[in-house]
């Protein structure tokens, strides 16, 4: 089993916090966002993973600290890495085939902006497996159509009246990802365009024309990392579920002086709170320090210092310096407010 993961796009949504770092690599609950995700993969798929690909953008953005982190990442997951690029951003389909020497065989296609929980058996005997949540206002969302076999006949976007409640969270399993290779080679080659783009959705329509049977996966929980105030919604919900699950989430080297830390939080290593209280939902980097403040449900990454501060609702980067009294912000990487 192969998991192939397109991660090349610049995540404008998020900045200033994609500025510098991509999104897919921003740390949520304590752990970046694709790495979460493709753990999560592997315990659904509960079977041995023998390749992992990345699919990245140019590399001034996606450098070589990101290409050793990912290449960790499957290594440490028992796997090969397989590191392509995408330079020219043409879509969803062109991204797959910038891995083309790695489209065969069982695969799960993955993109790397959202979170999962799930607990579900793969349909091996299907051709493909679409995964998809349960959404309350489905018009919203992309979503499949089902015959009366449990199976997807449809990929419909943003229906007007009803087709289903299922909507498609861009996580895929393909029984031989060559033969999605295929289709979507037809589409380059006969330029076939929605959007101003080539999408995958065509290479899958185009599969499910020639009568490949598709099934769905549904999971639990879907949270988007797209922008900041879902991205800190995120990481109230994942903290919320790993405390359930019993994962330590507050480091034992963290100084705590006259600082009280209102659970769930994560709380990386070194940090120092001084006269401060932390919590509940909070996430804080690494070798961060915080005096005279309040802060709830917020995200505050590496190496920065934070005073006098009221924080509600904030995202803020590495490497910052901020003294202020403000609630709901969002401070990107190496920025000073004193």
């Amino acid at each position: 089993m192969k998991i192939i993961v397109p991660m090349a796009g610049r995540g404008s949504r998020l900045r200033p916090h994609s500025l510098t770092v991509p999104k897919p690599l921003i740390p949520v609950a304590g752990k970046p966002i694709v790495h979460r995700l493709v753990a999560d993969i592997v315990g659904v798929l509960n079977q041995k993973i023998d390749e992992i690909a990345f699919i990245l953008g140019d590399p001034a953005f996606f450098g070589e600290d990101v290409v050793r982190s990912l290449e960790e990442l499957a290594t440490e997951l028992g796997a090969k890495p397989s590191i392509y690029r995408q330079l020219d951003p043409k879509g969803t389909g062109h991204a797959i085939m910038c891995a083309e020497a790695s489209l065969n065989g069982p695969a799960v296609i993955a993109y790397a902006d959202t979170l999962i929980r799930a607990n579900f058996d793969l349909d091996k005997e299907a051709d493909s497996v679409i995964w998809t949540k349960r959404v309350e206002n489905p018009s919203a969302y992309g979503v499949v159509n089902l015959n009366d076999k449990d199976e997807i006949v449809e990929l419909v976007e943003k229906p007007e009246t009803f087709i289903s409640d299922q909507a498609v969270i861009g996580i895929y399993y393909f029984k031989d990802v060559a033969v999605l290779k295929n289709e979507l080679q037809y589409v380059l080659d006969n330029n076939i365009i929605n959007g101003g783009e080539y999408q995958i959705n065509d290479g899958i329509k185009r599969m499910m024309a020639d009568g490949k049977v598709f099934k769905t996966g549904t999971v639990s929980e879907w949270m988007d990392c797209g922008n900041k105030n879902v991205t800190i919604e995120t990481n109230q919900r994942m903290l919320g579920f790993l405390e359930k699950d019993g994962e330590q989430l507050i480091s034992n080297s963290v100084t705590l002086e006259n600082a009280n830390i209102i659970e769930p939080c994560f709380i990386g290593e070194n940090v120092v709170l001084k006269n401060t209280t932390v919590g509940p939902y909070v996430s804080v980097g690494d070798n961060t320090i915080i005096e005279n403040s309040t802060i709830k449900n917020s995200l505050i990454q590496k190496n920065t210092k934070i005073s006098n501060a009221n924080l509600d609702n904030a995202m803020v980067g590495n490497h910052v310096l901020f003294n202020g009294n403000f609630e709901a912000i969002s401070i990107g990487d190496y920025s000073v407010l004193e």
